[in-house]
């Protein structure tokens, strides 16, 4: 089972554990405790804090009595807009949001971005990455089959879908990807509005076979968070044969 689909299902059970509209999932911290794998699967949720202002609710996910996954969540009531705040804030300036393709196929579209690329849609592989010269990462990722039956794909879910991806976008090299995600952490301001979520590579640190990266996260409206994700070295991962670099962007 894929980390995206872990991840929006520890989503959804956190999500429908908090009825009050009034609060609104800010952080999800998701832990892959062991691969998981496409067999029967029980999600249960832990309500450990039910305040006025703030709502914990924990999530596990097991298959054969072990626990394959977990996620904490971090539930914010809404208030008042302080519209005279003037805060810095470092900027990213995300490519156009793609136009949707018709018809769309697969689980998911991954247009990828990199330094100086047009980006590409319905990609498997960001070829866009492969760069004799490591630059910033983009990707714009819209998650289209449903993870349970037909119900249909709520914000947090989605969001919480691209959050595994957040990996690939902070840890990727010149050429490939050399670490695998362990967990991933969302920070939200906002739910996304709309189908398309944006990933935009912030920062990554790597010592001792050990990575952490940094992403800033959005929707077609403009930035709504960020996401960190640690990592261990991979080294036995080697993209596809038929993935060939590009020429270098000068």
């Amino acid at each position: 089972m894929s980390g995206h689909v872990v991840g929006g299902m520890l989503a959804r059970a956190v999500e429908r554990t908090v009825v009050d509209s009034e609060f609104q999932p800010s952080r999800l911290t998701v832990d892959m405790v062991r691969p998981a794998a496409l067999e029967p699967t029980e999600v249960t949720t832990t309500i450990q804090r039910d305040g006025r202002r703030i709502r914990l609710v924990d999530a596990t996910m097991l298959q054969g009595g072990h626990v394959v996954a977990r996620a904490s969540a971090l539930f914010l009531r809404r208030g008042e807009e302080h519209p005279d705040d003037q805060v810095w804030s470092s900027t990213v300036a995300m490519p156009p949001v793609p136009a949707d393709p018709s018809p769309p196929k697969g689980p998911l579209l991954i247009h990828s971005y990199g330094w100086g690329a047009a980006g590409a849609g319905g990609v498997v592989l960001p070829t866009e990455w492969l760069q004799a010269t490591p630059g910033q990462k983009y990707a714009w990722v819209q998650h289209i089959t449903p993870i349970l039956d037909d119900e249909p794909l709520t914000p947090i879910v989605r969001a919480a879908m691209a959050g595994d991806l957040a990996s690939a976008v902070a840890h990727w090299d010149a050429q490939e990807i050399k670490y695998i995600n362990a967990d991933y952490t969302l920070s939200l301001s906002r739910l996304p509005n709309g189908a398309h979520i944006g990933l935009a590579a912030l920062t990554q640190s790597a010592h001792a076979g050990i990575a952490t990266g940094t992403v800033m996260v959005f929707d077609a409206h403009g930035e709504i968070g960020t996401g960190v994700t640690n990592a261990l070295a991979n080294p036995s991962w080697t993209a596809p044969s038929w993935a060939a670099a590009p020429e270098p962007v000068a």
